[in-house]
């Protein structure tokens, strides 16, 4: 496995927004989305063992992790599963952040353990690379679908999406909403989402309004 870097903060998106976390960002990245905000992760990084990155992990006391990237999910599948049953056997909580464009079904996850299922809206310029059949994949009530919005276009085709895959909050299905950092407005994104009485949760990245934008490792 290649790590870009492991660091303690808070998580500052999905439904543990706030929460003490531990990151693991790993090396490499599958897409070039023209919003990315972690470039420096596509190449940089250093060779790790599912053992090693345990051993950091545990060194911050918390039970939280985070495996984000890039893109998680084109480590190698074998040391991936062997990470997430070291801490599943240490009862971590896990969130799993995957671009969606990869199988999440070639991963088992464990209990608290879950993906965020990342789908790029037509903005990021890699909407047309999605594997649209990871929307019946994933787990209702345990997973998260999140869509990162930059115009009216994108909300628009996440809306269609949401409809064409009957993801139904109503039927256990988590959906986030968020504006492209620096782009569309938190009002705009807002007012749309209880125009259409859209049930589903806003959120900033909290990181970004704590620290400064640009820093890394937060």
């Amino acid at each position: 496995m290649k790590v870009n870097e492991i660091f303690f903060s808070i998580q500052g998106e999905s439904s543990s927004i706030g929460l003490p976390t531990v990151f693991v960002r790993f090396t490499g990245c599958n897409l070039r989305c023209t919003y990315c905000d972690t470039k420096y992760s596509y190449y940089e990084g250093e060779p790790d063992t599912p053992e090693g990155i345990m051993e950091k992990i545990r060194s911050y006391g918390v039970k939280r992790v985070c495996l984000t990237g890039g893109e998680p999910l084109i480590q190698p599948r074998e040391e991936m599963q062997r990470l997430l049953d070291l801490l599943a056997a240490e009862d971590y909580e896990v969130s799993i952040e995957t671009d969606g464009s990869i199988d999440i079904s070639k991963i088992c996850l464990h209990d608290r353990q879950r993906f965020i299922l990342d789908m790029k809206v037509p903005s990021s310029g890699m909407s047309d690379r999605m594997d649209f059949a990871n929307l019946r994949r994933i787990v209702p009530e345990r997973d998260e679908i999140k869509f990162v919005v930059g115009n009216r276009e994108d909300y628009e085709w996440s809306k269609r999406l949401i409809a064409n895959y009957d993801l139904d909050p109503a039927k256990g299905y988590r959906l986030i909403f968020s504006p492209i950092f620096g782009g569309l407005t938190y009002r705009e994104l807002v007012e749309w989402v209880l125009e259409d009485r859209l049930d589903a949760r806003f959120q900033v990245q909290l990181h970004k309004i704590v620290w400064d934008p640009q820093l890394r490792g937060v």
